[in-house]
């Protein structure tokens, strides 16, 4: 028993260390970190490499902070952290000074420095009574001819969430991804008339990624292996501020320049017109984007021609179905993005096995929408009416199906879709058994060609 015992205690012991040596290859931490320089942001960069002004322009920030008021969502009761760093001035700060562009005066704190001026006074007029009185007055404080104002004005959780998973013989994965986003409002005030010159507005989402395995199996009668791996990386909601505000700073430079509200600090525009045109080709391309950083275009003209490979298959009153190939030609006009008439064309056969056999033809015209017309990728649903012609008795029947659509290039997309057809009558076969009407089944898959230019 002592035996078994120890035998136990080694294989946890080897277990537990082959645990370790995989968070390494996972790169999970296991080891402490020693403290770093902050990280820097793609939009860091960005101020730094912009042009220099002709003479820097002395600026002042009193108040920019989170206007949202929110906290961190949790699902265990109530958190009290907010959920918006509350050092928002002190970033804003730094990012005018990494633009070269600014000369920024301490405005937040004006008390403190005041006071610490009025002591340095205090000082010298006590140890320097004999002095001249020269020597004891300090330089005056630079003052702002511009203020900013504004602040982080929305913070919106879980504006994009999704996963997915799979499980096997019990080996199974899965991940999940849940997006926020966060929203700054920046704006350039005179202080000579009050006047509001300049407003900008940018946004982050930050994202929060989870990566899960597992493995669950009896390797023998009471004995249960079972391992777990796992991964969460959330992206830092201080980068994200950070990245927003630089941002907001960089457009603030540019249209400044481009409406010349800078004054000498940029007088001749031609100097920054590469980068007037780089930052109007960013707006230009902005105002397509949707939610999730996406861009959605008009990628589906007025018309449209397709095919599709078929695989049908009937409900009727015999036995033994069978699943046959056919196919459909067909013409599309849209009556709006979303929205299009369709007529078609179809050659099938419906069979069942070793009982009959008949070849259809058969037109339909069909009502078709579109979910997400200015996507690549989108379903759609249809349904209409529609007849079948052989040698025998003509048949009408409704139809209605739906699928997913994605766009390979402008003029071409690809097509998978199922529909259902109902008969009207129950004697497509020529056989009227029970009360159901004949019904057939279709898969397809098809190539579409829209015609004209984007």
């Amino acid at each position: 028993m002592r035996t078994y015992t120890y035998t136990r205690i080694f294989f946890c012991t080897v277990l537990l260390s082959i645990m370790q040596a995989c968070s390494s290859i996972f790169g999970l931490p296991s080891d402490p970190e020693k403290s770093t320089m902050g990280e820097t942001t793609p939009s860091t960069t960005e101020l730094k490499n912009l042009p220099l002004p002709k003479e820097k322009i002395v600026i002042g920030v009193y108040k920019f902070r989170d206007q949202t008021g929110q906290y961190k969502p949790s699902e265990n009761g109530n958190n009290w952290s907010t959920a918006v760093p509350q050092g928002t001035t002190t970033i804003l700060i730094k990012a005018l000074e990494d633009s070269r562009w600014f000369i920024p005066i301490e405005r937040e704190n004006i008390a403190n420095l005041l006071n610490e001026r009025q002591i340095i006074r205090s000082t010298r007029q006590e140890y320097n009574k004999d002095a001249d009185k020269n020597t004891q007055s300090l330089p005056p404080l630079l003052y702002a001819g511009i203020l900013l104002e504004g602040g982080v004005i929305s913070y919106d959780s879980n504006i994009m969430t999704g996963g997915l998973g799979a499980r096997y013989f019990g080996i199974g994965a899965s991940t999940q991804y849940r997006q926020d986003r966060i929203t700054i409002y920046l704006r350039a005030v005179s202080t000579l008339n009050g006047e509001i010159l300049k407003t900008v507005y940018t946004s982050k989402t930050i994202l929060s990624t989870s990566v899960n395995g597992s493995f669950f199996r009896y390797i023998d009668t009471e004995r249960l292996l079972e391992a777990e791996v796992g991964l969460t990386q959330n992206e830092p909601v201080q980068l994200a501020v950070t990245e927003a505000i630089e941002k907001a700073v960089k457009s603030l430079i540019v249209e400044g320049v481009r409406d010349k509200i800078w004054g000498k600090a940029a007088e001749n525009t031609t100097d920054y017109q590469t980068l007037i045109n780089e930052y109007n080709k960013e707006q230009d391309q902005n105002n397509g984007r949707a939610i999730g950083n996406r861009f959605p275009q008009n990628y589906r003209q007025k018309f449209a021609v397709f095919g599709n490979v078929e695989a049908q298959k009937v409900k009727d009153d015999y036995v033994n179905a069978k699943m046959n190939i056919g196919g459909k030609l067909g013409f599309k006009y849209f009556l709006n993005p979303n929205f299009n008439v369709e007529v078609n064309g179809s050659y099938f056969t419906l069979e069942n096995e070793n009982i009959i056999k008949r070849n259809y033809f058969g037109p339909e015209v069909n009502l078709e929408y579109l979910l997400l017309p200015k996507y690549r990728l989108t379903p759609y649903i249809y349904g209409g009416i529609g007849a079948m012609y052989s040698k025998y008795t003509p048949q009408y029947k409704g139809q209605f199906g739906g699928g997913l659509e994605y766009m390979i290039d402008h003029n071409v997309s690809l097509r998978a879709s199922a529909q259902y057809d109902l008969g009207f009558k129950d004697d497509w076969e020529g056989l009227v058994n029970g009360k159901r009407k004949d019904q057939a089944l279709r898969f397809a898959l098809g190539i579409n060609f829209y015609l004209g230019n984007k």
